[in-house]
């Protein structure tokens, strides 16, 4: 059987073959650089955290980084630190030699004068004994009218045997401001303390706790209500097998967590974002803007990474990302020299600088990353048009110079539940992370106002919780 002579493909579709071709290649190649752009992320050119880098993470060797040109240790002028002496110590005892140290004499020094005495002394844990307060409430009977009258029990003292506030502070401690599993804080009491506690009396101690800070919570709200720069961000956290969200409203004074998730209803249960009317600090995070009420400031630290994380996939193409993070460094300097000069804005003309400069890195940057045929902009692009559309955000620190460059204050603020994760693993119940969260909010701000935790987890449990007085936040 004769078969049938091969027709060569018309020039139109060849034409067709070629243009479906190139499509494909060109395909190929916007996924294959956007794979290696994702395989180049880490937490220095993307909002990725820095625990999620691994191994691959870049440390520098000891010696071989970036020199300050200081020396090791501490610095020449800086305050030292080292133990001091104290008065009254709790025992004294004293070495007298016995026989004169001259080998040619070696009298005895039973009747010698005192010519020099060091004071040395060594600071040590006490014993693991507990102090036991037993109080015993003694009824006595008048002689006149034979009425028996019992004396009132003193205030905290409500069971048989119970432990006290010194050891409910310590567990609080231990799990709120150390981050001990619960059962890693009944052994720490138990070995070091010389306090048998069960893990379940380290929960209910823990609960109570939080249940106790209602009208600090309460209190921390209405104070942040009223700030006039505030931070806002929120990190997940591991709840049995899933996430939530922690979310934080903080100032240099004032922290205050709760837990939801990342919707915008979520954002607005914690109480203090609904109708502010100050400045907000924040991520690029959509939910955010619904905040109407207030003015919005974008984290400079979070540009500058995505910034990074454009320009190191394609140095020579997108030369803008450079530019622009070279002008926003730039508008950084220009206000902390400002605030460090006692000035309360920037002139006219340096503010004018700046948006020139602002201006000119998202034009070279639409001139690099122009639409595709269709329409559609590369991420690059996208990122372009987010800084032409958000100018004012971005550069809100630039007109208000009580407005940080970053969002550092709440990024600093959440690494608790980070470092919780990282030493207890998941939460198991959503109440635990709740009450987690509230015990940070009062620790975190006692630490703030310079207090100390113990101090402060004992008035707690006895007076009641420390309020903060009204700070601004400047």
């Amino acid at each position: 059987m004769q078969s049938e002579p091969l027709v060569p493909p018309s020039y139109e579709e060849l034409l067709a073959m070629l243009v479906e071709l190139r499509e494909r290649v060109e395909r190929l190649e916007a996924e294959n650089a956007e794979l290696r752009r994702r395989l180049g992320l880490n937490s220095q050119n993307s909002s990725k955290p820095p625990s999620s880098d691994g191994l691959a993470k870049p440390h520098p060797q000891p010696g071989k980084g970036k020199s300050s040109g200081r020396r090791r240790g501490k610095q020449p002028g800086a305050p030292g630190s080292t133990l001091n002496l104290v008065a009254d110590p709790d025992e004294m005892i004293e070495h007298r030699p016995d026989r004169c140290a001259n080998p040619a004499c070696g009298a005895g020094l039973a009747d010698g004068r005192e010519y020099g005495r060091q004071r040395r002394q060594v600071v040590e844990l006490p014993e693991p004994r507990p102090v036991i307060t037993e109080h015993q409430l003694i009824a006595l009977q008048c002689a006149g009218c034979g009425r028996v009258t019992e004396p009132p029990v003193p205030d905290g003292v409500i069971g048989r045997v119970q432990y006290g506030t010194n050891v409910k502070a310590g567990v609080v401690y231990a799990r709120a401001a150390q981050f001990l599993p619960y059962a890693r804080v009944a052994a720490l009491m138990g070995d070091l303390l010389g306090v048998s506690v069960s893990t379940g009396f380290v929960h209910q101690v823990v609960t109570d706790a939080a249940r106790r800070l209602g009208p600090f919570v309460s209190h921390l709200a209405a104070l942040l209500r009223v700030q006039d720069v505030l931070h806002a961000d929120e990190t997940p956290a591991r709840l049995g097998g899933g996430f939530k969200y922690v979310h934080v409203a903080c100032t240099p004074g004032l922290t205050l967590f709760h837990v939801g998730g990342r919707s915008a209803a979520d954002i607005d249960a914690g109480g203090v974002l609904p109708g502010f009317t100050g400045t907000l600090v924040r991520d690029g995070y959509a939910a955010y803007q619904h905040l109407t009420d207030a003015e919005h400031a974008w984290c400079g630290a979070h540009l500058i990474r995505d910034l990074r994380g454009v320009h190191e996939t394609d140095p020579a193409g997108q030369e803008w990302a450079e530019a622009m993070a070279t002008t926003l460094l730039m508008a950084k300097t220009m206000t902390e020299q400002a605030v460090a000069a006692g000035r309360d804005a920037l002139s006219a003309d340096e503010v004018s600088h700046i948006r020139a400069c602002y201006a000119g890195a998202v034009a070279y940057g639409r001139q690099q990353n122009p639409p595709d045929r269709d329409g559609r902009l590369s991420r690059a692009g996208t990122l372009v048009e987010r800084f032409a559309a958000h100018r004012d955000m971005i550069l809100r620190f630039t007109v208000d110079l009580a407005v940080p460059f970053t969002n550092n204050q709440a990024e600093r603020d959440l690494r608790p539940v980070k470092l919780q994760q990282k030493i207890s693993a998941t939460w198991r119940t959503l109440q635990g992370l709740a009450d987690f969260a509230t015990l940070r909010s009062y620790l975190s701000t006692a630490a703030k106002h310079g207090l100390d935790a113990l101090d402060v987890l004992k008035q707690l449990f006895t007076t009641g919780p420390w309020l903060p007085q009204a700070v601004t936040s400047s």
